[in-house]
Formats: C-alpha cells, sequence, structure tokens
C-alpha cells in the first residue's frame, strides 16, 4: 500500500512540475533562476505548488511584457531592460507571500542537491563513521550546499555589479543559515521515516522518494522562519 501511495504522490509532483514548467516557458520570471526553482517547487509540493505558482510567482505572458516594454508604461521595468525589480524585493505581496517565495528559491537548490546526491549515496553505498544514513546525509549537505549557494550566486552576479568572489561570499552569508535549516528539517523526517516505513535509505524505491518528498515539504517549513530572520535582518532580500 505505501507502494501505491508513493507512486501516487510522486507523479502527482511530477504532473504539477511540468504544469509550472510549460507555463513558466510562456510566462518566464523576472529573475531567471526562478524559471527552475517554480518547477522544483512542484515536485514536493504536488497541487499546492501549481497554486503558489499562480498565487505568488506567476508572471505576465512574454508577448504582454513585450508590449508593455515598448509602450514604456512599465515604469519599474524601464531602470533595467525590462526586469521588474520590485520582484526581487518582494514588490507589492505581503510579507509572508515574499518569505515564502524567498523560503522556495533557497529550497529549490536544496532540493537539486538531494535529488542529484541520494542516488549515489545508494549506489556506492557511501558511509561516515560507519553508517550509511549519515553518508547519505553528509551527500545530501555537500549537494544541497553547492546548488544552494549557485543559486543565490547567480542572481547576485545578474543583478549587480559584484565581482565574483564578492557575489560568492554574499551569497554564501544569504543562503548559508536558510539552508541548513531546511537540511535540518528533511534530515529529522528521513530519520523518522527511516524507523517507521523504511528500513533503509534505498533511493532506487518509489517509498524513498515519497517519504523525501514529505521531507523537502518538511524542510521548506523549517527554512521560513530563517528566511523570515534573513530578509528582517536585511541579509537577504525579499521576493
Amino acid at each position: 500500500m505505501l507502494t501505491v501511495w508513493s507512486w501516487g504522490f510522486l507523479l502527482l509532483g511530477i504532473v504539477t512540475a511540468v504544469a509550472i514548467a510549460v507555463d513558466v516557458s510562456r510566462r518566464p520570471q523576472p529573475m531567471s533562476i526562478m524559471n527552475v526553482t517554480w518547477p522544483i517547487t512542484g515536485l514536493y509540493m504536488p497541487l499546492v505548488g501549481w497554486w503558489a505558482y499562480c498565487k505568488m510567482g506567476r508572471a505576465a505572458p512574454r508577448a504582454a511584457v513585450g508590449q508593455q516594454d515598448q509602450a514604456g508604461h512599465d515604469h519599474h521595468a524601464h531602470a533595467d531592460h525590462g526586469h521588474d525589480h520590485r520582484h526581487y524585493h518582494g514588490g507589492d505581496k505581503p510579507k509572508w507571500q515574499s518569505v515564502f517565495v524567498s523560503a522556495t528559491h533557497c529550497g529549490g537548490g536544496c532540493t537539486l542537491g538531494d535529488v542529484v546526491t541520494a542516488p549515489i549515496a545508494t549506489a556506492t553505498g557511501f558511509a561516515l563513521l560507519g553508517s550509511t544514513v549519515l553518508g547519505h546525509f553528509a551527500l545530501a549537505f555537500v549537494g544541497a550546499y553547492l546548488f544552494g549557494v549557485l543559486f543565490q550566486y547567480l542572481p547576485i552576479r545578474a543583478m549587480s555589479d559584484a565581482g565574483p568572489a564578492q557575489a560568492l561570499r554574499d551569497a554564501i552569508k544569504a543562503d548559508t543559515l536558510s539552508l541548513i535549516a531546511f537540511q535540518i528539517g528533511m534530515y529529522l523526517w528521513m530519520l523518522i521515516a527511516l524507523h517507521a516505513w523504511l528500513g533503509e535509505m534505498d533511493a532506487f524505491t518509489a517509498p524513498f522518494w515519497f517519504m523525501m518528498q514529505i521531507a523537502m515539504l518538511v524542510g521548506f517549513m523549517t527554512s521560513y522562519p530563517a528566511n523570515w530572520l534573513l530578509i528582517e535582518r536585511g541579509i537577504k532580500h525579499g521576493m
């Protein structure tokens, strides 16, 4: 029964991600990394991810944006070749929504890192201190950190005059706390799942990825307060 439920929710996540990706291709995000982040969000937020995208992140159609730019009606976009900088600083969103989108940005990098490293950990039997579970967690952290910092670095470079070294420092400063908070939430759920349902960390089974899907959602929730704090202190911009 667990396998049936697992496949059901995984397929819902894939369908949600594909639907968002198709829509994003027609409505590109002002911040290009969000073109990747929103579909990833759909993977671990089946159906809810589509609602969140439509509510908080859906951009105007490509043709409409082009017409606005040509007519000069988009005052905020005029400053930088059609990009709306309000989007990067939360715009007119309520603060909870701005923090929510920032948390999806953090979650996108973490999720991608976890998805890439989990099969490697299983296939190699990588262990840390004699534990394959710790091995999974260690590789997941490394992958999440690399992708998470990259997801911060790319927009910083695109949106500012910061050089590579400064952009990297800013990305690390902006993402480290929220990334750690995300991973802690994910680890806690996977430890529960390991003892309650899984028995082993096998990344080549549907139940593992169903539990990872839930773990990423838990990680999103634990990273939300961290993102709120970072935005409140001006270390990170709301989105």
